[in-house]
């Protein structure tokens, strides 16, 4: 068995990878990354919920998650790998963590590519009615599929102008939002505080489910720690991306709720219907803004299945160098793990078929199986790090190059942060249940996984 005594644990051989990524792509990455499908699409019910609260449940909720990307910040900096949070909590903890941490995130990222297809493909057919959505998923997925398989620049190159178009967008509703609620936008009258006047209209389990939906459309931003391992500069790209976290999560995430939920009402029925930020620019009453919206959710859509793609195709790769998994899926040709690029998406595809075949028991089985995976790969994070931490600090000082603030304390703030969400889930009858279910899952594969660590203590 790898020992977990020491920082220079063995890792996977990242060099048979490419490092086709710049700095520019890593820097959009990380930009753009912050901007997921969950804030476009998923904050319409955290709203409809918690009403104008649902600000305080994204500052509550992105205040967890600064601390978490700042703990995988200060590792992927010391130890930059496409395994990411999985290598560090085999390193920190041992390979059953890895294994776990590792194999759950490979089946979320690849179960989200498929439900990002067949949301991208629901916005197509509401333009082209008649054609079928399985069609438009099928498209996209080669699409992307082709693009991972060919180089890791290409990857590279459709985030960094996807992610420039969302911040562009995003960037643009802010100054409009900002502009109506200051009353110096043509042609809108500015709502002042009128739709903030009920500020919990559905009391504190309102603000719960509002936190639990905010948390969630959280996922994805880990995906710039895994790119980094195939950048010119791994430790740079890292330590720039998680400094500059706070203020995009604060811009991006926080500032728009609050826009939103000033110019419309918190109850309105296009905050679901449409989605919360095409009803913001409908009531601004600008041409087609609404429209061209869409375009940008499509596009939020593309983004995180490309990522996913990317990110589900590394984790598996860096898994098989490390031994925890069919060494045909760790297979590298021309830099790209062709082999894994290939499964992630076949399982993604398989996941749209089962939308359509078995919605009410395998599809919904699997939906309910990730829903909690992204809270204990956080929880593999904190305890890796603070494992972590201390072993740097005697043996390679140097490699602390980002560093974790008020070490320990805020990372017990964190995990005492993460559990009381899973107390919140528990508590709710839907979060409840995938709750059960990535528990089970999570049980499993640990087993699995331990299991494996002993044979292999014994082997060696």
């Amino acid at each position: 068995m790898p020992s977990t005594t020491s920082v220079e644990a063995p890792q996977e051989p990242d060099v048979s990878l490419s490092h086709g990524l710049k700095q520019r792509h890593l820097s959009m990455i990380a930009l753009g990354g912050v901007i997921g499908a969950g804030l476009f699409v998923g904050s319409g019910a955290g709203i409809a919920a918690a009403g104008p609260s649902i600000v305080v449940a994204y500052v509550l909720s992105g205040l967890l998650v600064m601390l978490v990307m700042r703990m995988l910040g200060e590792m992927s900096a010391a130890y930059p790998s496409s395994g990411s949070f999985s290598a560090h909590a085999e390193r920190a903890i041992g390979p059953w963590a890895g294994f776990t941490a590792g194999w759950s995130f490979w089946i979320l990222l690849c179960t989200a590519v498929g439900l990002e297809g067949i949301g991208a493909a629901k916005i197509v057919t509401g333009w082209l009615p008649g054609t079928p959505e399985w069609a438009w998923v099928a498209l996209f997925m080669v699409v992307f599929c082709a693009a991972n398989l060919a180089a890791v620049k290409n990857f590279g190159e459709f985030e960094f102008w996807f992610a420039a178009l969302k911040v562009g967008a995003i960037g643009l509703f802010l100054v409009l939002g900002v502009l109506a609620i200051a009353g110096v936008l043509p042609g809108t009258d500015s709502p002042g505080a009128s739709n903030l006047s009920d500020f919990l209209p559905n009391g504190s389990e309102g603000l719960v489910i509002g936190i639990l939906a905010s948390v969630f459309a959280y996922g994805g931003l880990e995906t710039v720690t895994i790119a980094a391992a195939e950048s010119e500069n791994p430790v740079k790209g890292v330590a720039s991306a998680v400094r500059t976290a706070m203020w995009r999560i604060a811009l991006f995430y926080i500032g728009s709720m609050a826009v939103i939920v000033t110019l419309v009402p918190w109850d309105s029925a296009a905050v679901v219907e449409k989605g919360p930020y095409v009803a913001a620019l409908d009531s601004l009453g600008i041409p087609g803004a609404g429209q061209l919206m869409n375009v940008v959710v499509l596009v939020a859509l593309l983004s995180a299945m490309n990522a996913n793609i990317y990110g589900s195709s590394r984790i598996a790769y860096s898994l098989v160098a490390r031994g925890q998994g069919p060494k045909a899926l760790g297979r590298v040709s021309a830099g790209v793990p062709r082999v894994a690029v290939l499964v992630s998406c076949v399982f993604g595809f398989v996941c749209v078929l089962l939308s359509y075949w078995r919605p009410d028991d395998v599809f919904s089985w699997l939906l309910n199986m990730i829903g909690g995976v992204i809270l204990v790969v956080w929880g593999f994070i904190a305890v890796s790090q603070l494992r972590l931490r201390g072993r740097l600090e005697r043996e390679a000082p140097e490699r602390l190059t980002v560093r974790m603030w008020a070490f320990p304390v805020l990372t017990w703030v964190a995990m005492a942060g993460m559990a009381g969400i899973f107390v919140l889930m528990a508590r709710e009858a839907d979060t409840r249940v995938q709750l059960y279910f990535t528990g089970g899952m999570t049980v499993v594969l640990a087993a699995v996984g331990y299991a494996w660590q002993r044979r292999r203590a014994t082997e060696n």
